[in-house]
């Protein structure tokens, strides 16, 4: 014969009406909750205690350049043309082959972190892939007049604002540290490909 078994004390803690149940399932829907608001945030704010909780966020975002609220990318290649005339008396072609090669590599971990904590793919916040990209179009351009640095200045973002194809491309292909690096390294590739030839048509 079945008899009803006697309730335990885990039995009754378990019980829907229990407080202890109903704190356990509230404790639980607020970690749920949390969970589902992490994952569902959107991008996060880029302003100048950002910049500063982490010396890759420092470099990623131009070193203040690209929290300009008004064009960051153009504000960036400012930025590269600005330091590029100061350390310029300093380094030698050379010197610069070394920055530009090391601040490539190192920019695809570096960009890649601070979009990561930033929580988007390439935020336009992110201004490193447009100063070592430009680095590279004066180094190969330079002796220049200002004019011609001005003209470099317009082509490089001309194609860094366009995208014309493969830029796009590649743009969409290619995610994270590796994508924010590569497209400008092809937007400079390109500007000194037409700084070529309008040299040699005149």
């Amino acid at each position: 014969m079945q008899t009803d078994p006697t309730p335990t004390p885990a039995d009754d803690l378990s019980a829907p009406g229990h407080p202890a149940a109903a704190a356990a399932s509230g404790a639980t829907g607020t970690t749920g909750a949390s969970t589902l608001h992490a994952s569902t945030a959107g991008p996060r704010r880029v302003d100048a205690p950002f910049m500063l909780t982490h010396p890759f966020h420092l470099i990623s975002l131009g070193f203040g350049s690209g929290l300009s609220r008004i064009a960051p990318g153009t504000a960036g290649t400012l930025f590269a043309w600005a330091s590029f005339e100061v350390l310029n008396r300093y380094l030698t072609v050379p010197g610069w082959g070394l920055l530009i090669v090391v601040g490539y590599f190192a920019g695809i971990a570096i960009t890649s972190f601070t979009a990561k904590k930033l929580r988007a793919d390439d935020p336009s916040a992110i201004v490193w892939d447009e100063i070592v990209a430009f680095w590279l179009v004066l180094l190969m351009v330079t002796p220049v007049d200002f004019t011609g640095k001005l003209g470099a200045f317009i082509v490089f973002r001309f194609f860094d604002i366009v995208k014309p194809p493969p830029i796009r491309h590649l743009d969409r292909r290619f995610k994270g540290g590796f994508g924010i690096m590569l497209d400008d390294l092809v937007a400079a590739f390109f500007t000194l490909l037409v700084i070529a030839l309008w040299r040699m048509s005149v």
